[in-house]
């Protein structure tokens, strides 16, 4: 099937017109989705529950704030956009009771449809509009004029206006201005899963940490090390991002490319690859899905424990004693948790 991408001029903002949009979930991408749609000329409802953290911070972006249960009962489209793990219990509890036939249910994340621990009703829609960034870039992007790139695909279309419905939200994201590719559940949740585990996060923390503790274990500054393996990967990517790896190749010196061409492969090399592999097998058997379900079931008591370790770890402390000596990093911050 051929990729097809759509843009603002594809897609028509007045589909919501007379609609209202609930945003259940205020976190990095509820704020964004929220804020960015009020400010396209949607009219928007978030739905939070009264001992919510965020209840204030949207209340004090001028947004209208109702309990989940009521937001989605008077919505026309209710947006999910809470932790996965929580995501399932939210909709049986709050949001599932006031759908009705006619309604649009949309997630920004596959996990719980592809897995089947959302089944929405029959008679109602079901689409997904996936950002592909942060919540925090994708507010960032939209009042700088620019957008975000975002994912659309339907899962369910009774009413034959889903995929034109999903378009017009992601417009009012500001999708639209960057580019809405679309594709379908199963390849952005199995895609998304395996970027984080392998390369994005996963890869990238594991990477940078390694290359800390071998400087470091061989007696060099920890301070030297944080910036040679943590804090430059900022510049790196940067490069990429702006033009390809031949760009970055090209703006590195020769010495750099060098050494990039004939030490990488050595250190990635077939038995990472390998790995990698067996790590997707387990996201596409849905092996990883039940281990994480079951791990939030157990109240986290595994993932709690390697937050804490990671927490501990020398390059953090490192790390935020030289950020203090950078104090401009504070200014125009993507993440400010006072806010978002």
């Amino acid at each position: 099937m051929d990729l097809r991408i759509f843009y603002d001029k594809d897609a028509d903002l007045g589909r919501l017109a007379g609609k209202t949009v609930a945003i259940v979930g205020y976190g990095s991408q509820g704020h964004a989705h929220a804020l960015n749609l009020r400010d396209s000329g949607v009219n928007v409802v978030v739905g939070l529950r009264k001992d919510s953290g965020s209840r204030a911070k949207a209340e004090a972006e001028g947004l209208r704030v109702v309990e989940p249960r009521e937001a989605a009962r008077d919505a026309d489209v209710v947006m999910l956009v809470v932790p996965d793990e929580t995501a399932a219990q939210i909709y049986a509890e709050d949001v599932a009771p006031g759908l009705t036939s006619g309604n649009h249910l949309a997630v920004a994340h596959g996990f719980n449809i592809h897995f089947q621990q959302i089944v929405a009703p029959a008679g109602v829609s079901v689409w997904m509009v996936a950002p592909k960034g942060p919540g925090h870039t994708v507010r960032g992007h939209y009042q700088e004029g620019k957008g975000v790139p975002c994912l659309v695909a339907v899962h369910q279309d009774p009413n034959g206006d889903a995929l034109q419905t999903a378009l017009a939200y992601a417009k009012g994201i500001g999708g639209g201005r960057a580019g809405i590719i679309e594709t379908s559940f199963r390849e952005e949740t199995e895609t998304d899963l395996f970027g984080e585990q392998s390369v994005l996060c996963g890869g990238l923390t594991a990477l940078m940490q390694a290359g800390f503790e071998t400087l470091v274990e061989a007696g060099y500054a920890p301070e030297m090390a944080y910036f040679e393996c943590i804090h430059e990967v900022k510049l790196i990517v940067d490069l990429v991002y702006e033009g390809g790896v031949a760009n970055m190749r090209y703006s590195v010196s020769n010495t750099a490319e060098y050494g990039d061409l004939t030490r990488g492969p050595r250190l990635i090399d077939e038995g990472v690859k390998q790995r990698m592999k067996e790590v997707l097998r387990e996201i596409q058997t849905g092996a990883f899905a039940r281990e994480f379900i079951l791990e939030n079931r157990a109240g986290k008591p595994g993932f709690q424990a390697m937050r804490r370790i990671a927490a501990e770890h020398p390059m953090e402390q490192v790390g935020a004693k030289l950020r203090g000596l950078m104090p401009w990093l504070q200014e125009k911050r993507l993440v400010d948790r006072s806010r978002n």
